[in-house]
């Protein structure tokens, strides 16, 4: 079934009580998830979640929740650390804390998938424009992490318009097949389901 049809297909279901997430499962073949490290930061064109951020700051910021450098003695406490890893989806840091950051919490942030990446996190300089940009590019980001071999990700809301969904579910699906290694052979079946739906197979190209 074409995406555009499997949108509509789900549109006919039962209407439920809350705005149901519309999410892609993408079944993986060829792959040893413990060899293969399949992960990616993919920008969707809309966005449908605000992130819960925090950062790693030398001074507090009226943009995100701040953690500077003698809060990090605090999360010695293994309690407190693995509340602050759970509680927020990613994390921002300025750059000249980073060494510090990664010896504090790396064990905790790595694993999770959240330590603060060049790519999307680590700011150079510490001005309002600086976290407000890597907030707006974080809002639009969406991470895979292949943890088994089917990647399974919330790509929008059922509130949002087909075009919308069928411009974030493409985007991601290209992300995720650009980070396999042989690419789309890799892709076993796609397929999209709202929260409380079935999946419903597609064929994306």
């Amino acid at each position: 079934m074409e995406l555009k049809e499997a949108l509509a297909e789900l549109r006919k279901l039962e209407k439920r009580k809350f705005d149901q997430g519309v999410d892609l499962i993408v079944n993986l073949k060829g792959i040893d998830v413990r060899r293969d490290n399949i992960s990616a930061v993919i920008t969707i064109p809309h966005k449908f979640k605000e992130k819960k951020v925090c950062g790693f700051l030398t001074k507090k910021s009226s943009l995100v929740t701040t953690v500077t450098q003698p809060d990090f003695a605090k999360y010695k406490d293994k309690k407190e650390l693995k509340n602050l890893v759970k509680k927020y989806d990613f994390f921002i840091g300025v750059a000249p804390l980073m060494p510090s950051v990664a010896t504090a919490f790396g064990k905790a942030l790595g694993p999770a998938g959240k330590m603060p990446s060049p790519q999307l996190g680590i700011i150079a300089t510490e001005t309002d424009a600086a976290i407000q940009n890597v907030l707006e590019k974080i809002n639009k980001a969406v991470k895979i992490r292949a943890k088994e071999a089917s990647i399974k990700i919330v790509a929008g809301k059922e509130s949002m318009s087909d075009e919308q969904l069928e411009e974030n579910l493409k985007a991601i699906y290209n992300g995720i097949v650009e980070a396999l290694p042989t690419k789309r052979e890799n892709v076993k079946s796609v397929m999209v389901k709202l929260t409380m739906s079935k999946p419903i197979r597609v064929e994306m190209k």
